[in-house]
């Protein structure tokens, strides 16, 4: 951890003529206002991307952003001021936000108590660096190649590369420090497949906390064969049918559902605010009694990992849902006070121009007993989402509309035909009770994942094991 505090602050104050010190008196400035807590995010970040459509580079952009977010926190209500000027004028200019919020009476801020960060669950070297444009740019060669390989009735395919490298600095009025180095890559590919007047697409892709040699072309070959066959697959797909059936959710990608209708509703505003369908319902049943939920920010190399928060809290993995028991929510620093409750390394923006809010990082169901076949072989008429392409969600009465990319309709136990149209429509609290049936296949998405929130995005990781809902609103075309 000490070489990333010291490679930040040469990057992010050393440069400009910052020390230490100068931070701690605009900090201790802010407090004599009577504010119960301030803090400082540097922020450095570099990012590049590169489109491929039909063999030609039709798009790339590189850039570099650099700033600082002032934050003061009163009880419940926070002043924020941002910089992309990293100076002593410009931080002391900003500080007098705290002013805004300021009481009457003395400060009455109680230490938090914070662990020794000691994570290293992701390389500090820069991707953007380590391998040239030019073979970032053969990768996405090679991936169109194999795409257009596997299948003739492919007839177009478009492919992007992605990379940020991200140096992040904090400091609080407890005079905390910490500091991460973050690399982060993606790559993703969208195919159309033609046959007999009928035009179908698929798409794939991943990526993670990593350098751009993760794209090996085993990988490659993945990506292209997933989105082929989910275009193909779709050629000859079947109207789906409507009403209310038993539904089966695939492995991986599918905990998208369990993210949006019910991730976000164990986020710790929303609850401290009682706008959750889960608000004071700690200790009661939410869920199927098998059923446990974790959000996991310790995860090698993972998208939605990271050392810190943006804090400067160690992530940790929560148990949230255990043997469907609601165990508690994903809590930052200012929610966790005013909830009594701890903090645990959820405190999330998408950079120094936004507020830190709790956010959810990898979230995912676990392990069942059952396998994948015996789920399927117990439905006797119902709809196998293997993959979903979008939906919506209230995160109020957690109720959602969740499209299927890829979707098989089941009948006596087997797979008979794909079917297209197919969406699914329910309220995640009712969902939970709801699963009769869970996989011992649990896996997580491959490394796509964004999640917006308040106008923010941060990069997630969903997973889940195969699981069986009893009774959920499919609407379809047939």
């Amino acid at each position: 951890m000490e070489h990333r505090i010291a490679y930040a602050k040469d990057l992010l104050l050393t440069q400009s003529g910052i020390e230490i010190n100068d931070l701690n008196n605009i900090l201790n400035g802010m407090m004599s206002y009577g504010v119960d807590y301030a803090d400082l995010y540097f922020q450095y970040s570099k990012n590049e991307y590169w489109g491929l459509e039909e063999g030609q580079v039709k798009s790339g952009n590189f850039s570099i952003d650099q700033g600082v977010g002032i934050r003061a926190v009163n009880e419940d209500k926070s002043a924020f001021a941002y910089s992309d000027d990293i100076s002593i004028e410009a931080l002391f200019s900003s500080s007098k936000v705290a002013k805004a919020i300021s009481s009457n009476h003395a400060n009455q801020h109680h230490k938090l108590v914070h662990t020794k960060v000691s994570s290293n669950l992701y390389s500090a070297k820069d991707p953007l660096s380590i391998i040239s444009s030019e073979t970032k740019i053969k990768i996405l060669e090679r991936l169109e190649s194999y795409a257009k390989e596997m299948d003739e009735r492919i007839t177009k395919v478009t492919a992007s590369i992605a990379g940020e490298y991200e140096v992040i600095f904090i400091i609080n009025n407890e005079q905390k420090i910490a500091a991460d180095i973050r690399p982060l890559v993606r790559l993703s590919i969208n195919v159309i497949a033609e046959s007999n007047g009928k035009r179908e697409q698929g798409s794939s892709g991943g990526g993670g906390r990593f350098g751009f040699e993760y794209f090996t072309d085993e990988i490659l070959k993945q990506y292209a064969h997933e989105a082929v066959h989910q275009a193909t697959t779709n050629l000859n797909a079947k109207p789906a049918p409507a009403g209310s059936m038993t539904v089966v959710l695939g492995p991986g990608w599918p905990g998208i559902l369990l993210h949006e209708a019910i991730g976000h509703g164990l986020e710790g505003d929303f609850n401290r605010k009682g706008s959750s369908a889960f608000s004071n319902k700690i200790g009661t049943q939410v869920a199927a009694k098998n059923i446990t939920v974790v959000d996991d920010g310790t995860m090698k190399d993972r998208r939605g990992s990271l050392n810190i928060d943006d804090e400067g809290n160690e992530t940790q993995r929560t148990t949230l849902i255990e043997n469907g028991i609601l165990k508690g929510y994903l809590q930052d620093t200012l929610n966790a006070r005013l909830m009594n409750m701890p903090i645990t390394g959820n405190a999330r923006r998408e950079s120094y121009a936004h507020l830190p809010m709790p956010r959810m990082t990898n979230t995912y169901m676990l392990n069942g007993t059952k396998t994948p076949e015996e789920i399927i072989k117990s439905v006797r008429k119902g709809i196998y989402a293997v993959n979903f392409s979008g939906g919506q969600v209230d995160i109020t009465s957690g109720k959602f509309v969740f499209s299927a990319a890829e979707a098989w309709m089941i009948e006596n136990g087997k797979l008979l035909y794909p079917v297209k149209g197919a969406t699914l429509i329910g309220n995640g609290p009712d969902v939970l009770k709801k699963v009769s049936m869970i996989g011992n296949d649990m896996s997580l998405d491959s490394g796509v994942g964004t999640c917006g929130k308040e106008g923010q995005s941060v990069p997630v990781g969903v997973g889940q094991p195969t699981i069986k809902i009893d009774g959920l609103v499919v609407g379809g075309t047939a």
